[in-house]
Parts: structure tokens; C-alpha cells; sequence
């Protein structure tokens, strides 16, 4: 009963989120297929993930390799496929183990991080990881994210981006970002598109565009995102793990 009471509770959730994006899209003339939903379910059990992969969800989004981790080994032993994204600041010696389950990271915003991450996906992967560069909208290192004319090379976007495209075991997919605390979320996100515009001249594949999540998904959508990370907004406040 438990679990047809919070499938339910998920399905309605999932539900309105879908409409919202709709009604971005419809705002932006967008069409809805293109903006995709990653379900982030960081301290949620492994039982929510298999609940929204039944609900048509397909890509959901961690942000601590020890827990997800083990939730993506439980979500597997449950004999349910969605694509693992790794959204949260990564250690470089952490690599090893998130290249063994991640689908996609998209929170590289380091040469150093970059090329653990290529020697990790080299020895313990058969394909390259996809990969997301993080920008920092507003320079603040403390919040990660590579920015744009840094003066510290090793966190330069354009050189992180470069090195990425250049490395045998990943392959640049486009940005993420998360817009500042103190940033209105459309200026944000306008400039995070004026960067992704620059980033595809040079590298035309680089395409996909993560932000928005459930404050201000709506204004993401509206600057191109491709893909909105929700969390609150879809799981609601469920008690966590922990």
C-alpha cells in the first residue's frame, strides 16, 4: 500500500512538472520533446527511482558518488535501466568509482577533474562518458564551475571545454550550470546561453544545455536549456534517507 500511495504521489508530481515545462515550451515556441526532465533524487531511496523509471522517467540525477552508488547498484539489481547523471562537485579521486556507473557527468569544471576523469573512463569503461563542462555564471570558485577568462588555467571554460573535446575517453555533450543565489535566474541563464552559443561554434556537437530546476526551470527553458534538473518540485518532502 505504501508503495501505491507514493507511486501515485510521484505520478501527480510528475504530472504538473511535465505541464510546466509544457507551458515553458509553449511560452518559448519550443517544442516540448526537446527539453528533457532529469529527476534528482539525492537522499531518496533506490525504491523512487525504480517508482519514476515506471512512470516513464528516464534520466535521474545524483550529486554524492557514495550514494549513488549504491543506489544505482540496488536500481540495477531491481532490473530497471535509466541513465545515471552526476550533478554534484567532484573529487578527482573519485573518479574511478562515478565512471563506473554515471551515464553522463555533468559538473566537470577542471582541466585536472577532466583528465582523472579520461584516465578513469580509459581503464573502466568500453565507452566514452558523456560529459558536461559547469560554468560559473558569476566567477565565484567557491560554488564551482569553470568560468569564462579565468585567470587560474586549470578552471579557464574555454580550456576545460577544449580538453574535454580532445580526451579518448570522454565526450563533450555542452554545459551545465546553476544559476547564483543572487543573479535573477533569466539574466543567468541569457548569459549561460550566450556562452553555449560560443562553445558550439567551436565544437558543433556540443548541443546539450543543463539548467533550470524547480524554481526557475520556466526562465531556463526560455534561454534554450535542453535539460532540467528537478528535485523538490517532483519528490516533494518526503522524508530522506537521511
Amino acid at each position: 500500500m505504501a508503495d501505491q500511495a507514493r507511486r501515485a504521489e510521484l505520478a501527480a508530481s510528475l504530472d504538473e512538472v511535465r505541464e510546466r515545462i509544457a507551458r515553458a515550451c509553449a511560452a518559448a515556441g519550443r517544442d516540448p520533446g526537446e527539453v528533457a526532465l532529469v529527476a534528482v533524487t539525492k537522499t531518496y531511496p533506490a525504491s523512487d527511482v525504480v517508482l519514476l523509471a515506471g512512470l516513464g522517467v528516464t534520466d535521474v540525477g545524483e550529486n554524492k558518488d557514495q550514494e549513488a552508488s549504491a543506489k544505482a547498484a540496488e536500481v540495477a539489481a531491481a532490473g530497471v535501466a535509466v541513465r545515471w547523471h552526476f550533478v554534484g562537485q567532484l573529487q578527482r579521486n573519485k573518479a574511478k568509482s562515478v565512471v563506473r556507473y554515471a551515464d553522463v557527468v555533468e559538473s566537470v569544471d577542471s582541466l585536472r577533474l577532466a583528465s582523472a576523469l579520461d584516465a578513469a573512463a580509459l581503464r573502466h569503461r568500453g565507452t566514452p562518458l558523456d560529459v558536461l563542462v559547469q560554468v560559473s555564471i558569476d566567477g565565484d570558485p567557491a560554488r564551482g564551475g569553470a568560468a569564462d577568462s579565468a585567470g587560474d588555467a586549470d578552471v579557464d571554460l574555454w580550456r576545460v571545454t577544449d580538453a574535454v573535446a580532445a580526451a579518448e575517453g570522454l565526450n563533450l555533450r555542452g554545459l551545465m550550470a546553476v544559476a547564483p543565489r543572487d543573479w535573477e535566474p533569466g539574466r543567468a541563464f541569457e548569459r549561460l546561453a550566450e556562452l553555449a552559443a560560443r562553445l558550439r561554434r567551436t565544437h558543433p556537437g556540443a548541443t546539450v544545455l543543463s539548467a533550470g530546476m524547480s524554481g526557475d526551470l520556466e526562465q531556463a527553458v526560455r534561454h534554450g536549456a535542453t535539460h532540467v534538473r528537478i528535485g523538490t518540485s517532483l519528490l516533494g518532502m518526503r522524508n530522506p534517507l537521511r
